[in-house]
């Protein structure tokens, strides 16, 4: 799935002449974390996010140095600072260096981004103009879109061993050289030892998830302390 097919146009955005106090109260009753800030053509700008603001908060609790740590400190850090925290428009508070993806970003690819950068939405973007924005929330759906094609063919027990053991590979985590599985119609069946619990929960989802599995008999154990270095 791609971004297209999940954007958000709802049309927030704001000028880079907003007022703070417009900002806040527009994030506080539509109930999002950020709104892009774009010029007269459309052209993103910068992001005005639930973060951004805080900081205003945040900076009055900001310990004051002294003057012999000041004669040290990077002082166009601290003038930034100053300006963003203490700014009254969208130009002088917003965050200007932004991950953006474009409407044929997969799905898959902007969720990465999001969890991989600890923010919560990113601006979809055509030719450097601001189409919409993709959100979490927006990016739970593509978990529900694509159900499972319940007439398609069963994969035979051999097939599935198959792709379960080219996912072990591929996984550094999965290593598991006192471990072995077999399938029965479609029933995966672990024995031997696990290196650790993590690793036993994990190769069980990873089992699970392989088409064609429909049930994981877990009866290995835990491998004995004294040979977890092997």
């Amino acid at each position: 799935m791609l971004v297209r097919d999940l954007i958000t146009t709802d049309g927030s955005s704001i000028s880079p002449d907003t007022p703070v106090g417009v900002i806040i109260r527009l994030l506080a009753e539509r109930g999002i974390s950020g709104v892009p800030v774009i010029d007269d053509d459309g052209s993103l700008l910068g992001m005005v996010t639930e973060a951004d603001l805080l900081r205003r908060l945040a900076f009055d609790d900001e310990p004051k140095h002294g003057w012999l740590r000041s004669l040290f400190a990077d002082r166009d850090r601290a003038a930034d600072r100053y300006a963003r925290a203490r700014g009254s428009m969208a130009r002088d508070v917003m965050t200007t260096e932004l991950l953006t993806v474009t409407e044929d970003t997969t799905a898959e690819h902007a969720a990465h981004l999001l969890e991989e950068h600890k923010v919560r939405r990113l601006p979809v973007l055509r030719d450097g103009r601001l189409l919409g924005v993709v959100t979490r929330s927006d990016l739970l759906r593509a978990l529900f879109s694509s159900p499972a094609d319940h007439t398609a063919a069963k994969p035979s027990d051999c097939a599935i061993r198959g792709a379960i053991t080219t996912q072990m590979e591929q996984e550094p985590w999965a290593s598991a050289p006192y471990l072995s599985f077999d399938v029965t119609d479609g029933i995966v069946e672990f024995r031997g030892f696990y290196r650790s619990d993590a690793a036993r929960r994990a190769l069980a989802v990873l089992a699970a998830n392989t088409p064609g599995v429909v049930g994981v008999v877990d009866h290995a154990t835990r491998m004995p302390s004294g040979n977890m270095s092997t």
